[in-house]
């Protein structure tokens, strides 16, 4: 069996901007040929293909890519925390609604993330609750906001929510403007780099020995913050190879926490991402078998055929390998899986378009 933890949706239209809001930096959806649909939001232009907003299509292809349930997320962008908080909370509702129908048309299926403004943190928190009543596991957030650290004291609060709701989060990667790589590598090294700060704020800036109750997991494995913890590891203890730690040097100051940044750096899970087996072994190796999810960023990227197939194609022991494919993920979402799994056919459900999502 295999859940794929990182997979995206959109809704197939949106509501008129709010009050107070700039019409321009509302999302909207118009047609496009071949079933396609156009987002425009402020400045941004992106062509939607159906699997995106066509739940049949979707999981039609996820089933062809041997996917037999998936987990779905706000198409990053949509995390827009530039909105006004009160047009954030309504476009994070918005979105929130599609995808709680999306799960309960589709139960076994289909499990959800939703969104928050957290450009508003206090607001974001108390939308935690209501994100949980609609259904959904958790919630995905942008690994900064607006160019600010999640480990930055204005979001201590949101996340002492989630952690004493059990809400899950999926930290995605969201680069910040900058002109240190050409606009292609944003892609590559900026989504790389952009989760591995965010991964280490959340070690260095005491949220993870403060909540270690708090379910993390990071898109694309973090990018490269796993090779960078055996340098952190040595900065905090003056050891190799996490031996017992020695005396600690003051560079380690700001974060010198009783536990390792590579032992709590273990506390979060990680979607494998990587797109290449030697690093997947290392991820195994530093982190453990057991923090690890399989990832796909579908439809924004297409997934092996079928899915999972360098995981497959490891040796790894069968414990392990159903692990990685199927049971970490309900570990971090704090959900039991299905047992049997169910699947349906798409004869039993109607069809569904976001279109129909429910006023906010």
């Amino acid at each position: 069996m295999l859940i794929d933890a990182h997979a995206h949706v959109m809704p197939g239209s949106f509501p008129p901007a709010p009050g107070g809001c700039d019409p321009a930096s509302w999302p909207a959806m118009s047609p496009e040929e071949a079933g396609a649909r156009l987002l425009a939001s402020g400045p941004m232009r992106f062509t939607a293909k159906p699997a995106w907003f066509d739940a049949e299509r979707r999981l039609a292809a996820s089933a062809a890519s041997g996917v037999d349930a998936e987990v779905v997320s706000p198409f990053p962008p949509l995390l827009n925390y530039a909105l006004p908080a009160s047009a954030g909370r309504d476009l994070a509702r918005w979105v929130n609604e599609y995808i709680a129908g999306l799960c309960a048309a589709f139960p076994g299926r289909v499990y959800g993330l939703g969104t928050v403004p957290l450009q508003d943190p206090d607001l974001a928190a108390g939308e935690l609750a209501r994100v949980s009543e609609l259904g959904l596991a958790g919630v995905e957030i942008a690994s900064n906001v607006l160019g600010a650290s999640l480990a930055d004291a204005r979001f201590a609060g949101f996340l002492a929510e989630a952690e004493r709701l059990g809400t899950a989060i999926f930290v995605h990667a969201m680069p910040v403007p900058s002109d240190r790589l050409p606009g292609p590598a944003t892609a590559t090294f900026g989504v790389g780099l952009e989760g591995s700060l965010a991964a280490a704020a959340l070690v260095t800036g005491g949220v993870a020995e403060k909540h270690p109750s708090l379910r993390l997991a990071f898109s694309h494995a973090a990018g490269g913050f796993p090779l960078m913890l055996t340098r952190a590891q040595w900065f905090w203890g003056r050891t190799w190879n996490e031996e017992p730690p020695g005396e600690r040097g003051p560079e380690a100051a700001p974060w010198a926490a009783a536990t390792g940044p590579a032992e709590l750096a273990r506390r979060f899970w990680y979607d494998s991402l990587v797109f290449d087996r030697r690093a997947i072994r290392y991820l195994i190796d530093m982190l453990g078998a057991d923090r690890l999810l399989v990832g796909s960023d579908f439809p924004a990227m297409g997934r092996e055929q079928p899915a999972g197939r360098t995981l497959y194609g490891m040796d790894l022991p069968a414990e392990v390998l159903d692990d990685i494919t199927w049971h970490n993920c309900f570990r971090f979402l704090g959900v039991a899986p299905p047992c049997p799994p169910k699947l349906f056919s798409f004869g039993e459900y109607p069809r569904r378009d976001i279109g129909a999502s429910r006023p906010v």
